[in-house]
């Protein structure tokens, strides 16, 4: 990999994620934004416009600038092609979750990441309060995880169809999941049930720009988790509040019980409470500086390239899977 002075960086995408990133990103002083595309013109001409860059018309108007690496911050529909224009070109690049609406794109897009620099946005695996949780499990073998993902229905209007964003276990609880495989290891096998389809947008959905349209994704569910190492877990989503009430993961081991999310660490061991702030501010910024890291040639610290959120995502849509379905599934690569 060259070292480069500053790292030239474009962002397919002007959604509220790539905001983030951007923010982020220009925020670092050997980083450069070149500039930005999407679909929605404006969209990309604002953010573009925020840090002082060029809007694109489209991914390959954005290459021709010549990045250095590239951002993928688009919704799960669209995930395929700019991936595959980014690899074709060389390029390293990051991807936001989940990887795709389905599994097939990104088992598709996988072997053409093999040979590049990559990283996914599962910055929950950047918490110091998460570093803690595998210290203190690193000599006890998990037992049981319970997730949940508890919350309301995003405003994006792609949100509520199945087929554009992958439901909430896929688009939501891949956090979850993730962290699940972080500290328990792999999952062998899947059951789920779900309950009746969130049928239409429902009024404590927080939005300006939707009326009330039929969905189609899952109101609830509840899956079990058969672990590779012996641990079994469950997974509960839930979009029917009008607040994100809970997302997180709870760890058994042998004398010791972890509850982990966005905002805190809690470990008990039958003596007492330890309390950890997890700051997400922090571990938004860590992962955005792994991957300039790596990119630049200085750094070694991408925790979740492409193929290993592939993992992931094999799990959340077999999840999804048995739900629909009914039947216990094999979590595909395991």
């Amino acid at each position: 990999m060259k070292n480069l002075k500053k790292c030239a960086v474009g962002i397919i995408g002007a959604g509220n994620v790539a905001r983030r990133h951007a923010r982020v990103l220009a925020g670092f002083v050997d980083v450069r934004l070149v500039g930005v595309t999407d679909v929605r013109a404006d969209a990309a001409r604002d953010l573009a416009d925020e840090h002082g860059t060029r809007a694109f018309p489209d991914v390959a108007g954005l290459l021709d600038a010549e990045p250095d690496a590239v951002y993928v911050c688009v919704p799960p529909f669209a995930h395929g092609p700019a991936e595959e224009a980014v690899l074709a070109a060389g390029l390293p690049m990051f991807v936001e979750k989940p990887l795709a609406a389905d599994l097939a794109t990104a088992e598709r897009i996988a072997p053409l990441a093999a040979d590049v620099v990559t990283a996914v946005g599962h910055h929950w695996r950047y918490l110091a309060a998460v570093d803690r949780a595998r210290h203190l499990l690193k000599d006890r073998p998990v037992r049981l995880v319970v997730g949940a993902w508890l919350d309301t229905v995003p405003p994006a209007a792609w949100w509520t169809r199945r087929a554009t964003s992958g439901g909430p276990v896929v688009e939501q609880a891949a956090h979850v999941l993730d962290l699940a495989r972080v500290l328990a290891g792999e999952v062998r096998q899947v059951r789920a049930t779900a309950g009746e389809l969130l049928a239409r947008v429902p009024s404590y959905a927080k939005s300006d720009n939707r009326g009330p349209f039929l969905a189609d994704v899952d109101a609830a569910s509840a899956a079990t988790l058969s672990f590779e190492g012996g641990a079994v877990g469950s997974l509960t989503t839930a979009c029917v509040l009008g607040w994100k009430h809970r997302a997180g993961i709870e760890v058994y081991a042998e004398g010791l019980a972890l509850s982990i999310d966005e905002n805190h660490l809690v470990v008990r061991d039958g003596a007492g409470e330890e309390r950890m702030p997890a700051d997400v501010g922090a571990a938004h910024r860590a992962v955005d500086r792994a991957f300039v890291d790596a990119v630049l040639g200085v750094g070694d610290d991408v925790r979740c390239p492409y193929g290993e959120a592939l993992r992931t995502h094999r799990l959340a849509c077999a999840i999804a899977e048995a739900a629909a379905t009914g039947e216990a599934v094999d979590v595909c690569g395991h």
